[in-house]
């Protein structure tokens, strides 16, 4: 079965307390949490006061993506408010190892985001320290865009670099996932998909994620 990370960036933020608590009670496994700087991407979405007020109320892992510049002075705020995952991208960070090994020593699971235009080769070498690559099936910064197709292949040699190198790494999947692309993405090598608008705009939130689970 996938693992389901709905994406809080899709919630009604006047209701987050609401929302986290549905997502508590429903069969999402993370709660996915997109950090925007308005500089790394072209938007500003939540920090680490939002971060901290969302962990108090989840009972699931927080799944932090940093779609931030010098993401490496901020995870240890992060994984103080509450960050299982920390995920940084890798167009951000000029010292992947480095920044690999500082989310690992917070005892946090190290995480790599990858943008639609960076070819996965670029993680050969880091592929053994990575716990989980989220690979961007939109461009970063927006949430309800269009799924890009080149996708599945992307997942697919993803795939082949981790079971080559016989990683633990797991594959994630960020934008645009909805009941028509669920299954052939985890037939492509995925692990683990993230929901926003797709989840929090259906009528039943919790019925959406079962779908997704069950897919």
């Amino acid at each position: 079965m996938p693992i389901i990370s709905p994406s809080i960036l899709a919630a009604d933020f006047a209701n987050l307390q609401r929302d986290v608590e549905m997502l508590n009670n429903s069969n999402a496994d993370w709660i996915h949490i997109d950090i925007m700087d308005g500089v790394f991407v072209p938007n500003i979405s939540f920090g680490i006061p939002v971060t901290k007020a969302i962990n108090k109320h989840a009972s699931k892992p927080l799944d932090v993506h940093l779609m931030i510049e010098n993401p490496e002075n901020y995870v240890e705020q992060f994984k103080k408010a509450g960050a299982e995952y920390i995920s940084v991208h890798y167009e951000a960070c000029k010292h992947l190892h480095r920044n690999l090994q500082q989310i690992k020593s917070l005892d946090c699971k190290a995480g790599v985001a990858i943008n639609p235009h960076t070819n996965v080769s670029l993680l050969e070498d880091t592929i053994n320290e990575i716990d989980l690559v989220c690979v961007m099936s939109v461009n970063p910064g927006f949430g309800g865009q269009k799924f890009i197709e080149n996708t599945y292949a992307k997942v697919s040699k993803l795939k082949e670099i981790i079971l080559k190198n016989n990683a633990s790494t797991l594959i994630e999947i960020d934008g645009g996932v909805n009941a028509e692309n669920a299954r052939p993405l985890l037939d492509a090598g995925a692990d683990a998909l993230v929901a926003g608008s797709f989840v929090f705009n259906s009528s039943n939130p919790t019925d959406t994620i079962q779908m997704l689970k069950s897919v």
